[in-house]
This record gives structure tokens, sequence and C-alpha cells, in this order.
């Protein structure tokens, strides 16, 4: 399943050679797949001399997957089928300061029944939940039946044991999977198996929002989630005895280059704004001053825009030289809203503070999955777990829709590249 789902179509013959399986293996094993609705037909291919071989596919409608992404205004969840081509999404505000657990449970729990009475999704065809959530992800020993923990400091959480309170709400039937991560390794799955990272083995990607994070990649494994590693990366000391940052320490790298940061300096050095106005809100009043349409720019704005950028491109480099990615992906919905106006000089900084050899063979780009990586990355959880279960459903999915002749998630995600720049969300 999962080498037919990232490379096929394929035809029997070609899966065969690809898995080192018998002839009749192969078509016992597709069989009983297309019968559960997982794998489909996707066309012909000429073959040597030989009758056309028919092309197999994973199944869009196979079954479906929810990413959740509790981010720092707002609990996106959004559905998607196994092409992750997104077939609805609900967005539940957050308060400013609002990361109360029992609101944040009930969006989630609100927005995984409001997705899939949408959609007319049943129980039967989910593979499970994945949530993207800020902080560390601890999953202890479980002896306690508790699940994934969340320590986050700077969201006021100390040991929520978020996974037992989101089965407690029944909204799902028991033996729901969820999963449970920091929100920029979910970022950092999707752009490595989908967008800006495929096929580099080792890579750093910074998710850039309110605060900032990274995810790190070593010879194609995916950390930065769990039990305090570089997911907390926008925790590094950037500047001793410098700003408070909101997780109580002086200095943090997030002091400084995180949209709320950014944000407070701009008002630190003059700007007004509204009582109410949100960040991303104010980020782009902000590139409005710095790069006006018509007449002068605010050279105030300016210089804060250029600090950020030298502050991000030092706290880059800081990546390139521990860890020496071949790539680094800038991602997260501030990022992508600065980078026409920081991306070079954040390059040119990164470069300038780093090593000069692990500088030379790094290059620093833009994620490609848009805004909403975080819950397509959220939803790489539950399908990573069903290729290691072996690709199995408890019952058998309804028949999928007709045969195309495109793979289905490298249509879906060149469609998502494409929605991206238009800020439109991808459904089906």
């Amino acid at each position: 399943m999962q080498r037919l789902y990232f490379d096929g179509p394929m035809s029997r013959q070609a899966l065969g050679g690809a898995t080192s399986l018998s002839s009749g293996s192969i078509s016992t094993i597709v069989a009983e797949l297309v019968a559960e609705g997982l794998v489909e037909e996707a066309g012909t291919v000429d073959s040597d001399g030989g009758r056309p071989r028919t092309l197999l596919r994973v199944a869009p409608s196979g079954a479906c997957l929810i990413g959740v992404d509790v981010g720092e205004t707002r609990v996106r969840v959004e559905l998607f089928d196994l092409a992750l081509a997104e077939l609805a999404r609900c967005d539940r505000p957050l308060r400013r300061n609002g990361y109360d657990v029992t609101s944040v449970v009930r969006h989630i729990s609100e927005g995984v029944r409001e997705v899939m009475n949408e959609a007319g999704i049943t129980a039967d065809l989910l593979l499970g939940v994945g949530v993207g959530i800020p902080g560390i992800v601890d999953r202890g020993s479980d002896d306690a039946g508790t699940g994934a923990v969340v320590y986050g400091q700077t969201i006021g959480w100390d040991a929520v044991p978020l996974e037992s309170l989101l089965r407690d709400c029944a909204v799902l039937p028991p033996g729901t999977r969820f999963f449970i991560e920091n929100g920029a390794k979910t970022l950092g799955q999707a752009e490595m198996w989908f967008g800006g990272g495929r096929g580099v083995r080792d890579a750093a990607i910074v998710l850039f929002g309110s605060g900032v994070g990274a995810c790190l990649v070593t010879d194609g494994a995916v950390f930065g989630g769990a039990r305090g590693s570089a997911a907390e990366w926008g925790h590094t000391t950037l500047r001793v005895r410098g700003r408070q940052c909101r997780c109580g320490a002086l200095g943090c790298l997030e002091a400084y280059a995180g949209a709320e940061a950014l944000v407070q300096r701009w008002q630190e050095a003059g700007a007004t704004l509204p009582a109410d106005t949100d960040e991303e809100t104010a980020v782009t009043a902000l590139l409005a001053a710095a790069h006006p349409e018509e007449g002068p720019a605010d050279p105030v704005a300016l210089n804060v825009l250029d600090e950020t950028a030298e502050y991000l491109g030092a706290g880059i480099s800081d990546l390139i030289n521990l860890y020496g990615p071949e790539r680094v992906l800038l991602c997260g919905w501030a990022g992508l809203q600065l980078a026409p106006y920081i991306l070079d000089d954040v390059r040119r900084h990164a470069k300038a503070y780093a090593l000069r050899h692990p500088a030379e063979r790094v290059t620093i780009e833009l994620g490609r999955l848009g805004p909403d990586a975080v819950t397509v990355g959220a939803a790489t959880l539950p399908l990573a777990d069903f290729f290691a279960r072996g690709g199995r459903l408890h019952e058998q999915a309804a028949e999928g829709e007709a045969p195309v002749e495109r793979a289905g998630w490298r249509a879906t995600m060149e469609t998502r590249t494409l929605a991206a720049a238009s800020k439109e969300p991808v459904r089906k």
C-alpha cells in the first residue's frame, strides 16, 4: 500500500519488482485491497509486445483522515480523503490567550463532528484523527493509559492529558485512533512527504507563526515533537538578558522573531493599532506601512522588518551549524506572509552568521503546502499508522468514483500549492 501510494499508479508487474513479492502474492493482495475499496484501477499502459498492463492506485474514497491544527487564534479541523484532498473544514476561533483546555477539547470534538456530518462520512471509514499542538508531546510508558500528554509552557499547559480528554468526549466511537504531535513536527512531515522536502535526506522545516518552531529531519527521519526536542528551537537563547519571552525566560529567539514579538516591537517603536486587532491583520498593516503601494515607506516599520529578518537569519544559522541540513524550509502563516519582503535578507543573514562550510551546502526556500500545512501534516499521522498496520480496514469501504489518470496525492498537492499562492482552500 505504501509503495502504491507514493509511487503509483503502478502495474501489478511493477509492484512485484518494487516489493520483491511473487506475482501470485501480488494478485492475492491486490484482489483483497480492491474488494475492500482501498485500491482501484487507473487506466492502462502499453507493455513490450504483450497485452496492455492495468495500472493500480490507492482509491481516494477508500478511507478518510482528519487533521487538526490548534493554532494561536483558532482551532482548524479538516477532513481529507486518502489522496489528502479536502472534503470539509471548520474553523473555531480562540479568544486571545484562549488556550483553556476545556475549550480546546470542545472545539476539536465539535469540529470533528461537524466536518464528518458535512461530508456524510461514517466512523468506519475514518482512519484516525491527527492533532498538531504547540508544546512538547510526551507519551511516557503509557502505564496509566492517558496516551499523549502535552507540556505547553507558552500556552499555560502543564502535563495536560489531551488524548484521554479527547477520548472521553465520546464524539467518536471507542477505539478511534488519536495521534497528537507538536505542530512543527506535523508540518515538517507534510513538507517532507509531499512538499518542499521531497528528495532531501537532511532538512530543517521552520514554522514561523505567532511564535517560531522547527522540525528536524536527519537521514530521512523526522524529529521535532517529543521530549524536549528541537521543536522548541524558538526557545533557544538569542540574547542574554534580552526581551522576556512568553515562556518566561529572557532572550529567546521567539521573543524577537515570532509574529507576536514583531507586532509588539512595532508598537513599542510608536505604531498604534486598535485594541482588538488580531496578529494577521497587524502583520498586514505593518507590511503596508513598510511597503506602501503609493507614497514613502514608514522607516520604523522597515526597520522592524529588517531586524526581524536578521533575528530569524541568526536563528536559522544555529540550525545550519548544529545539524548541517541540505535545505531549510520557511513555513507558517507569518513566514509565508513576510517571505516576499524578507526572504532574501534571511538567506543573507543566515549564511553570514553560519560557518562557511555548512552554509555553502544549504538552500533556504519557502514551504510549498501553504498555510494549511499543519492540518495536512496532522492527517499524515493516521496515514502513517495505516501503512504501519498493513493498510487494512476493519470493514469494506464504499465504492470509489471513476478512476482518473493522475496519482491521487500528487494531483492534490499540485492543486494545494497553486491554491496556497491564491489563498484559496483546496476542496475535492
